[in-house]
């Protein structure tokens, strides 16, 4: 779940609602079905294919009926709610010492990294399967360090260099 929702940016009520239909594990691709009722193929990445196997064969309730994928562990075992992965999200924040956490933070964690290995901003919106440009500016977090270096010194200052 964690890595749906910071590597490929999916919001919590996307990845409450994936399904065991929605993985193409030959095609390496996993159907999102967003707002307004879009779906949208995205590359699934090695790492975040392996841990959604790990999780179906070790973590989730054999007695499962449910082809969402992921399911409450304490029965009955149903689909996990937006709020319920949302909780999930909070829980493991705190234990790794990091405070209050949302699950929607993660998505800004998504742009931030791409942005930071270089991916173009168009880019990024298409991965978080944004409408507009402006939306998707909202959600990259700027990289002032990245930025300092591109920056020129301000006119009339020496830059430091006295």
């Amino acid at each position: 779940m964690l890595l749906l929702l910071s590597r490929l940016g999916m919001r919590a009520g996307e990845v409450a609602a994936l399904t065991l239909d929605d993985i193409d594990w030959r095609g390496g691709e996993i159907v999102v079905r967003g707002k307004g009722n879009r779906d949208e193929r995205l590359p699934l990445p090695d790492d975040v294919g392996a841990a959604i196997v790990a999780y179906l064969r070790r973590g989730r309730p054999a007695t499962a009926s449910s082809r969402t994928v992921f399911v409450r562990v304490k029965a009955p075992h149903q689909p996990l709610s937006t709020s319920g992965l949302s909780m999930i999200v909070e829980h493991a924040a705190k234990r790794a010492g990091l405070g209050l956490v949302h699950a929607h933070r993660l998505r800004h964690t998504a742009a931030t990294a791409m942005l930071r290995s270089g991916t173009p901003l168009v880019e990024v919106g298409l991965v978080l399967r944004q409408r507009r440009a402006l939306t998707t500016a909202m959600y990259a977090k700027v990289d002032r360090a990245a930025l300092q270096v591109l920056a020129r010194p301000w006119p009339g200052s020496d830059g430091g260099r006295s």
